[in-house]
């Protein structure tokens, strides 16, 4: 069987003399009939190094180190790349069966253009299932028992039993794991199409409440008359009814609440589950919890403001005398996570049907989110192209001020004022600031 790759193609005079095997993700996604940008190739070579630096020098692609001490190199051809590492002991059957699962096992002989699939891959493959070899993969390296979730959520495949017994007796081992790590296996199982199952599973093998611990709390929360799910099962419809596919969006949605065991009170006349503030506490609670898993600064405050501004669109809207001024305003504060924040609004309130919440009050909320939106695309345009009328030197100067909190909110009500039509040229911004003298 002959696998035709034109990288592979590209590379292969360099290799011809060596035994060398296409491995991993590529034939996994090559036998589910998926494109894949990268290739792993371990190779039995005494200077892989040199080796590899010298196909980058030749074939046009650009050298990366990417683990010197276990000889681990990349080729980058564009936006697809070449990883290269040495054949585990020298020996085939060894290198195979210390991979993590058998779908991933599956090698192809390129000089002899031969599969070699001794652990039967291609069967698990075929019959959706993700197995190991050994369950020595998965404590030899913890990371594997996450990475099974990881594959459930790109592939929808069911996890052996051998190996969701073994992730509930180990869980704990993932502690040991680089947190680098996890956040990259976190964003890649929340970017799946199968995601909410993984979830499940996730939650099934105890593995969440190992990366996520403040969800043993929320599991406490109850369903209530305005929510006809517990917290826990709340939190994953919010995910599931978020329609845009970013996994950044999808685990504020999964954390959107995490502030509300903390402030969670019920009202002894009504019965009524209280959750005042639980978006601030949320949205600072946050955020050790994601520096721990090394998540990036940018990243952290998309979370932890989405979690903070969860309730803002739907509470704006919620009032029928609603001023454009004041819409402006949300989309000022908001800016280019707009979008995503009424999409996180709408999830959550699509989430939350209660007895006390009726038919009539989700429509409504969600045609205001609608109205929201579409105000969003109208205005954006003019907020970014909005002319400069008059700047700050020349308040001061008519106003005879100095740089002050009083400067800002002029410049952001002339900003206003022109958005509403109020003021169109230069004269209209002067006659503004000389009206505020009195």
């Amino acid at each position: 069987m002959k696998i035709k790759d034109d990288l592979i193609e590209k590379i292969k005079p360099y290799i011809k003399d060596y035994e060398c095997y296409l491995v991993g993700g590529y034939l996994r996604e090559y036998f589910l009939n998926h494109g894949s940008i990268d290739r792993d190739i371990t190779i039995k070579c005494s200077n892989l190094e040199n080796l590899a630096r010298k196909i980058s020098d030749e074939s046009g692609g650009s050298f990366v180190v990417l683990d010197s001490e276990n000889e681990i190199y990349r080729i980058v051809f564009g936006n697809e790349y070449i990883d290269f590492a040495r054949l585990e002991n020298d020996s085939l059957e060894f290198d195979t069966d210390r991979r993590d699962f058998t779908i991933n096992s599956i090698m192809y002989d390129i000089n002899n253009d031969k599969i070699i699939d001794k652990n039967n891959g291609i069967e698990d493959i075929k019959n959706k299932i993700i197995r190991t070899k050994n369950l020595k993969n998965l404590s030899d390296d913890p990371l594997r028992m996450l990475r099974a979730i990881r594959f459930k959520a790109e592939t929808g495949f069911r996890v052996d039993k051998d190996i969701t017994d073994f992730i509930k007796e180990n869980n704990k081992l993932l502690n040991n794991t680089a947190p680098e790590r996890i956040h990259q296996e976190l964003l890649k199982i929340f970017e799946g199409e199968f995601l909410i199952d993984s979830l499940f599973l996730a939650d099934e093998v105890k593995i969440l409440e190992i990366i996520f611990p403040f969800f043993k709390e929320i599991k406490k929360i109850p369903k209530n008359s305005h929510h006809h799910l517990d917290l826990f099962h709340h939190s994953i419809e919010t995910v599931k009814n978020i329609r845009i596919n970013k996994p950044l969006l999808k685990i504020a949605a999964f954390l959107h609440d995490l502030g509300k065991p903390e402030c969670w009170t019920i009202e002894e006349e009504t019965n009524r589950h209280r959750f005042i503030g639980h978006d601030d506490i949320g949205s600072k609670k946050v955020i050790p919890y994601l520096k721990n898993l090394k998540f990036s600064n940018k990243e952290i405050e998309y979370i932890s403001k989405l979690i903070k501004y969860h309730i803002y669109p739907s509470s704006l809207m919620a009032n029928p005398d609603v001023t454009d001024r004041a819409k402006i305003r949300f989309v000022k504060k908001i800016g280019e996570d707009t979008i995503d924040l009424i999409e996180l609004s709408r999830a959550d309130r699509l989430s939350a049907r209660g007895e006390a919440v009726s038919d009539e009050m989700v429509e409504n909320n969600l045609s205001n989110l609608d109205k929201l939106l579409n105000f969003y695309y109208e205005i954006q345009p003019k907020l970014k192209t909005l002319p400069k009328l008059i700047d700050g030197n020349k308040i001061m100067e008519l106003l005879d001020i100095k740089p002050s909190k009083k400067l800002k909110e002029i410049i952001d009500e002339i900003n206003e004022r022109q958005l509403e039509g109020l003021i169109n040229t230069k004269e209209d911004a002067v006659n503004f600031v000389l009206s505020l003298k009195n």
